[in-house]
């Protein structure tokens, strides 16, 4: 005999039928995400992230953790969420080197295709600074000397993986220069030995050398973005003055390990999407000389393509080893 329409057993079996059609992810998330930085906590990248996850909580309706995982260009911290679960409940939050690592490392301890693009987050413009009582009072000095006498003008970075040794590599590969690399094991020594002379150049991020631009200690030559930043509005771009089209971007974004469900990256982008459009949030952003983005998931993918391959060049032709 068929049950009757409203038996207990029609109801469980039209209870089962509803539970496989909405998979075990209907109700993510129903315990904490994490969030995972592949670097030093007190970072650009760890500020930022850390100012997502308190806002993404109540979007999310659960609490949003911060782990710093640092270590050998930000690829421990990738490696780690790359074997992870693809449940939603651990996301990457990664910068420029993800890009660059490749291109560097004769190996790397998880496969690029182990992790999938969720959204880019914002871009951030380097300054091309010099000490503030320099000779070069513009990019056109600073080349005219370079050219005049090659092999003299040194510039400094935080080291072969970052994009303040990139940038600089692709503005003398586009200018043909002859300049020597001097490489920091961080950001903050290398532009103390700018503003003391002790080397000619390097590009910073805009939100590290802009307190020492504004105080006078340092002086901005240019900027790495294709317009003006709204935080050194009087500094021209590289590409109006000797470069046409040169570009060179810091940039956050998140990314999950692949073969998460749908369903769960669009509640985290659609979520995400929410939190960008947050005053504080856009102004925080605006504070680090940062340009908010938040993007679909392809046009991430799309970005990290450019990106790669734009990077990748450069390594190739200024044959850069990491240090």
């Amino acid at each position: 005999m068929a049950p009757r329409p409203h038996s207990p057993i029609r109801r469980l079996l039209a209870a089962t039928l509803v539970a496989a059609a909405f998979g075990a992810h209907a109700a993510y998330p129903d315990k904490p995400v994490t969030i995972v930085v592949p670097y030093a906590p007190g970072g650009a990248a760890d500020a930022m992230a850390r100012v997502l996850a308190a806002k993404l909580g109540p979007k999310l309706g659960t609490s949003v953790i911060v782990d710093n995982r640092a270590g050998a260009s930000g690829t421990i911290g990738a490696a780690y969420v790359a074997k992870a679960a693809p449940d939603g409940y651990t996301v990457l939050y990664d910068a420029t080197p993800y890009s660059i690592n490749p291109h560097l490392f004769a190996s790397l301890p998880y496969a690029p295709t182990a992790l999938q693009p969720l959204s880019l987050v914002l871009l951030a413009p380097n300054a091309l600074i010099v000490k503030a009582d320099s000779p070069y009072k513009s990019v056109a000095d600073l080349v005219a000397k370079a050219k005049a006498q090659p092999g003299k003008i040194n510039f400094a970075s935080g080291g072969s993986g970052t994009v303040q040794r990139l940038a600089s590599e692709l503005f003398r590969q586009k200018l043909g220069l002859d300049m020597v690399h001097v490489p920091y094991k961080s950001g903050g020594p290398a532009i103390t030995d700018v503003m003391g002379g002790q080397v000619d150049f390097m590009f910073a991020t805009v939100a590290a050398s802009y307190p020492l631009v504004s105080t006078g200690k340092l002086r901005a030559l240019a900027v790495s973005s294709p317009q003006r930043s709204p935080r050194l509005p009087d500094v021209p771009t590289v590409a109006e003055t000797v470069i046409p089209g040169y570009e060179a971007f810091e940039w956050n974004g998140m990314l999950l390990p692949a073969k998460t469900p749908k369903d769960v990256t669009d509640r985290l982008q659609k979520a995400l999407a929410e939190v960008m459009k947050d005053d504080e949030v856009q102004q925080r952003m605006k504070d680090l000389g940062a340009q908010p983005v938040g993007s679909t998931p392809q046009q991430f993918a799309d970005f990290l393509k450019k990106e790669s391959a734009k990077w990748g060049e450069v390594v190739r032709q200024g044959d850069i080893k990491l240090d």
